[in-house]
């Protein structure tokens, strides 16, 4: 195995969990025979060159310029290099995952930083062999069938034109990024924007007439209404206002720990009677209690009990990354910046940034996607429950938004590619 970190981290979910045979057996058949659909993740980083790195950072390059470097790097080295491309399928295929809509926008408004990134995961996947890049529905259920993962684009933010001339005209980059393959957008990060309140501001204040509108162009389009970073009152709002089933891709139940990044049972009702999901995270700090799998299962288990297993999903919101990127990037040195502005939490335990780091995230590292179907097992969710899950929910939205009856073929099927 080239990436040791897999193995490590699988055994420690097998010692958290302890499975029966029949039960770790059945879970891991079920895992690889299901439609594997993540509802919003980070893609697997490949290493970056902690000696260019430093190197620009001694020439003087500003932060945001060292940043830009390091994203690309991370993001396409597997296409570059033959030891990077190996660890990447070695990680895709660990996890078993089918497909994951990846984040791939920066968070904020700005359109043109929002295609930096949205270009290197559209590179990677384009001119890799190890992962394709879905753009309909159809094309997840065929990536299954090819035994080839793939990418469903999403976007950390709305992009808009910001030059406030009419509201017509900031909604145009909505149909723009999705003709560019962006298939779900989050309303907003942790800050306030024009559109509503994020996750961090405390005055909690809702969605905006002009994120009203934001709400309806997303539903014309085509494009999954996203609110995991959103406020409580800003996601209960668009939810109220979305005329087709929208999602918080990655957030926890706030019922069991009423993190800033979490969502109250009013918040998760009004998603689920949109026809959507809560995607639940496996950062330790939003879950509460402990920082390991069970956390994240119990979660799970309360959104299926309290709301009905149609309306759950996993988005992990955790990356696995290649065995020496931790050491290349202490090769790089401390890139010396200012707290970035995209980046508010609030003090305290229910208002604390992620922490990827902590001890028992090594249970629910991202190539133990497995073993998140076999935790499910053993908690007696039934087989049908766990594909919803696991996938089925997530391509039901993606489906449900997705505007197939504009979309002509030459085959007469809607939404299927040729």
């Amino acid at each position: 195995m080239l990436n040791p970190r897999i193995e490590t981290s699988r055994q420690a979910a097998l010692d958290l969990l302890k499975p029966s045979k029949k039960d770790l057996e059945h879970g891991l058949e079920l895992h690889a025979d299901s439609l594997v659909i993540e509802s919003y993740g980070l893609a697997p980083r490949a290493a970056m060159d902690g000696d260019a790195l430093r190197a620009e950072i001694e020439d003087g390059a500003p932060a945001a310029e060292v940043r830009e470097m390091m994203e690309q790097q991370y993001m396409t080295r597997m296409v570059t290099d033959a030891h990077e491309r190996a660890e990447y399928a070695e990680t895709w295929e660990a996890a078993g995952v089918t497909c994951m809509l990846a984040a791939a926008g920066e968070e904020c408004q700005s359109a043109l930083r929002i295609l930096r990134r949205l270009a290197h995961y559209t590179f990677a996947a384009d001119m890799s062999d190890v992962i394709d890049r879905a753009v309909t529905p159809d094309d997840i259920v065929a990536a299954k069938e090819k035994g080839r993962p793939c990418l469903y684009l999403t976007a950390n933010g709305v992009p808009l034109t910001e030059r406030w001339e009419s509201v017509e005209e900031e909604l145009t980059y909505i149909r723009i990024f999705f003709e560019l393959g962006v298939r779900m957008m989050h309303l907003t990060y942790q800050r306030r924007n024009m559109i509503g309140d994020g996750a961090g501001e405390p005055s909690n204040a809702g969605l905006s007439d002009f994120g009203r509108a934001v709400v309806a162009e997303m539903n014309r389009v085509g494009v999954i209404v996203d609110v995991a970073h959103s406020g409580w009152q800003t996601a209960l709002e668009a939810a109220r206002a979305s005329k087709k089933p929208m999602v918080a891709s990655h957030t926890s139940c706030a019922a069991l720990f009423p993190h800033i990044r979490s969502k109250p049972d009013e918040v998760i009702r009004a998603i689920c009677d949109t026809g959507g999901y809560i995607g639940i995270v496996a950062v330790p700090g939003f879950l509460g209690g402990s920082d390991d799998l069970n956390a994240m299962l119990d979660h799970i288990d309360y959104v299926v009990r309290t709301f009905g297993a149609e309306h759950c999903a996993i988005g992990m919101d955790f990356c696995a990354t290649a065995s020496t990127y931790h050491s290349e990037l202490k090769k790089m040195g401390r890139l010396r910046e200012r707290r970035r502005w995209r980046w508010l939490w609030q003090p305290g335990p229910t208002g604390s940034p992620p922490d990827h780091e902590m001890p028992g995230m090594a249970s629910c590292y991202w190539t133990n996607w497995p073993y998140i179907t076999v935790g499910l097992v053993q908690r007696g969710h039934s087989d049908d429950d766990i594909r919803k899950i696991i996938g089925g929910n997530v391509l039901r939205v993606a489906r449900a938004v997705f505007p197939s009856d504009r979309i002509v073929k030459a085959n007469g099927r809607a939404g299927e590619r040729c």
